[in-house]
């Protein structure tokens, strides 16, 4: 495979937060924005899906714990159904619905709660995943991943496809790699899991539009 990991990160690098303009420095507000966005983008679905769906939802005022509990399901899925999430609105709704329905019951609606009763950053990660009814591998990947930049215990283990990817280029150590080729780590890591999905995204459409040219009717004659 003849990837270019630096253009990777030039292509690919830029923080999703930063995409979005949410200032992780401003606290629990922002960070409760980033852990829905980080659901949304756990999906393989193109990158307008998530963003407008994460719009729309701010535009509502439903980005707070308390604000996405009192719209609940429906109201969520709806939104994201409208947005691209045809195939997976229902349950990602849910995801959303139930992950900060149970911030709100254990720790206050507080993701900083969360962080300062972690003893480390694997029992941080565990917090995490085990939001709700347990949160997708990869959202909870992508939201530490950017809270590397102000929760020091923040160290995910790299989502499966992007470990694939990481064998692939014979990369052991994301951390290790980023030092040694002046890399910020978190760019480094954002560029291999947008890239991952992108591919993800778009052998999905080739395999959909042959399926559709195979077994779409005969126009009649």
């Amino acid at each position: 495979m003849s990837v270019d990991v630096g253009n990777l990160v030039k292509k690919y690098g830029k923080p999703l937060s930063e995409m979005l303009s949410i200032d992780l420095s401003k606290g629990d507000s922002a960070y409760a924005k980033w852990l829905l966005a980080a659901i949304l983008y756990s999906r393989p679905l193109p990158e307008e899906a998530a963003l407008g769906s994460f719009e729309t939802l701010e535009h509502r005022g439903q980005v707070s714990p308390a604000a996405i509990e009192e719209a609940g399901r429906e109201q969520i899925m709806r939104v994201l159904e409208k947005n691209g999430y045809t195939r997976y609105g229902s349950t990602v709704a849910g995801e959303i619905v139930d992950a900060f329905g149970d911030l709100l019951k254990r720790y206050d609606g507080k993701l900083s709660r969360l962080y300062d009763m972690s003893e480390d950053s694997k029992d941080l990660e565990r917090r995490v995943r085990s939001l709700g009814k347990g949160l997708d591998p990869v959202a909870a990947f992508v939201f530490l991943r950017d809270m590397r930049a102000v929760w020091p215990k923040a160290n995910p283990e790299p989502a499966p496809r992007v470990r694939e990817l990481m064998n692939t280029l014979d990369i052991d150590d994301l951390k290790e790699y980023a030092r040694e080729h002046d890399i910020d780590l978190i760019r480094l890591e954002t560029a291999l899991c947008r890239y991952t999905r992108e591919e993800i995204v778009s052998q999905r459409a080739s395999t959909e539009k042959k399926y559709r040219e195979r077994y779409r009717p005969h126009a009649m004659r």
